[in-house]
């Protein structure tokens, strides 16, 4: 009875210490909490709360040493001020980012999605623009003569098969380009393909908008993301033409924090310009530009990028090597519409780009219809198959392993491509398709799935 009672003592003294320590230990964990910064990752599920601080400092170090880089060779001012304007305005914008990081995903810098910003209405342009789109005819009168003419009269009659849950904005209003860019980093999405004119130029339907750029960089500064030119096909486009608009662009806009710079596998940060239409000028002129002995080239030159040329047809890759192109993209979001935006095919163009040292970018988007300004182009519509058909696309881009997926596209409205929001809308004459029976986000939400997906295949492609 002696030793049971004491073994029993022992064993409560134990128990006692043991308990004591177990609430020492987690006091310290307490404490140790109490001091841990707001963002530390760790804190987060899974670890991933700290890839966007990750991210964010291998950016500013990239940044840091493009600078370094471009010191060494003749563009000594030209970089400095770039260098000191990105410190600057990185400072005086750095609250709003951080606070931005907490509620948004993290920018995917290798999704990039054309944007337009074209449109326009009374209230900031006095009348609407692109909103009011005509009905293009067909090119053969007989078959141009069985379909309404005339153009669309917005707000209620727009040139779309879907509605904009902002209406019939204007792309000069502020709140509708923070609305945007918003939109855009909710998706994870790191780079804004600019539609780009000359100063003085624009489409047949819409005007200028090189003012504007300004504005929407600011605006994707303050989201971390970053803008890039989609040259169109202006007026007398030619090698001469086009080093003028480069080197504008750069001189303009290339000290801006948010005009992006792709990392090359040599290490150098250069300017990426998307060429729309570059089939339309021969590759001769175009390697005036692009290739090192053209008469008029750009390579080795404070204003060397980049270029990406729209690959439509099979023959055009060969076009494209001869030009002195970097890369190729596919643009348009209609499997099956032409050989380059045939998933099938991007196999082997992604193979002969690989060949010849050339960046394939794909171009994926959520279906298309473009009706609404092209009412007898029916067989060209593609279904969107309440997401399905984007997944699709997206399952067939991260097949071919690309280092850049392009996304057609934000709000290209007339064409049905858009991801940005939609909602359901009935006038007396016109019922608009929409996202149902999901949410007017839908395609952020499918767009910011596939920018993860992206980032966890890409960590082990380059196991």
């Amino acid at each position: 009875i002696l030793n049971y009672d004491i073994m029993a003592r022992f064993r409560r003294r134990t128990c006692i210490i043991l308990l004591l320590f177990i609430l020492f230990i987690c006091s310290i964990m307490m404490a140790l909490k109490t001091l841990r910064p707001d963002r530390a990752g760790f804190g987060d599920p899974f670890g991933l709360g700290l890839l966007p601080e990750l991210q964010q400092r291998t950016v500013l170090l990239e940044n840091k040493q493009n600078s370094l880089n471009r010191v060494q060779g003749d563009t000594v001012t030209h970089v400095n001020n770039f260098h000191s304007s990105a410190i600057n305005t990185m400072k005086a914008s750095m609250p709003p980012v951080i606070k931005l990081e907490e509620e948004l995903s993290s920018p995917n810098y290798n999704f990039h999605v054309f944007y337009y910003s074209w449109f326009g209405n009374p209230q900031f342009d006095g009348k609407y623009i692109h909103w009011n789109h005509p009905l293009l005819p067909h090119w053969d009168p007989k078959i141009a003569n069985n379909y309404p003419k005339g153009r669309h009269n917005p707000p209620e009659d727009i040139g779309a098969n879907f509605y904009p849950e902002l209406g019939s904005y204007s792309s000069k209003d502020p709140s509708v380009i923070e609305a945007h860019m918003k939109q855009m980093r909710s998706a994870s999405i790191g780079v804004i393909v600019l539609s780009w004119y000359p100063p003085g130029m624009a489409d047949e339907n819409g005007e200028p908008t090189d003012d504007l750029v300004p504005v929407i960089l600011d605006f994707a500064h303050k989201y971390s993301l970053k803008v890039t030119f989609h040259i169109e096909p202006y007026k007398d486009r030619d090698d001469r033409s086009m080093y003028n608009n480069v080197k504008y662009i750069i001189d303009k806009y290339g000290g801006h924090p948010a005009f992006y710079r792709y990392k090359t596998s040599t290490g150098r940060f250069l300017p990426m310009f998307y060429v729309y239409d570059s089939y339309v000028t021969i590759p001769e002129i175009w390697a005036n530009l692009l290739t090192v002995s053209g008469s008029q080239t750009i390579r080795n030159t404070p204003y060397d990028g980049l270029f990406i040329a729209l690959l439509v047809e099979e023959r055009h890759k060969h076009d494209i090597h001869r030009s002195g192109f970097d890369g190729m993209y596919t643009y348009f979001a209609t499997n099956g519409f032409s050989y380059g935006s045939s998933h099938h095919n991007w196999a082997s163009l992604k193979a002969f780009c690989d060949s010849n040292n050339l960046m394939f970018i794909p171009s994926v988007g959520p279906g298309y219809i473009d009706t609404s300004i092209r009412p007898w182009n029916n067989h060209n519509t593609r279904n969107r198959v309440n997401g399905k058909y984007y997944e699709t696309a997206f399952s067939a881009a991260l097949l071919v392993r690309p280092e850049i997926i392009s996304i057609t596209s934000f709000n290209e409205w007339h064409e049905g491509t858009q991801i940005e929001k939609a909602v359901p809308k009935r006038t007396g004459q016109v019922v608009y398709l929409d996202y149902k029976p999901h949410k007017p986000n839908v395609y952020l939400e499918l767009t910011q799935k596939w920018s993860e997906k992206y980032r966890k295949e890409k960590e082990q492609w380059l196991m």
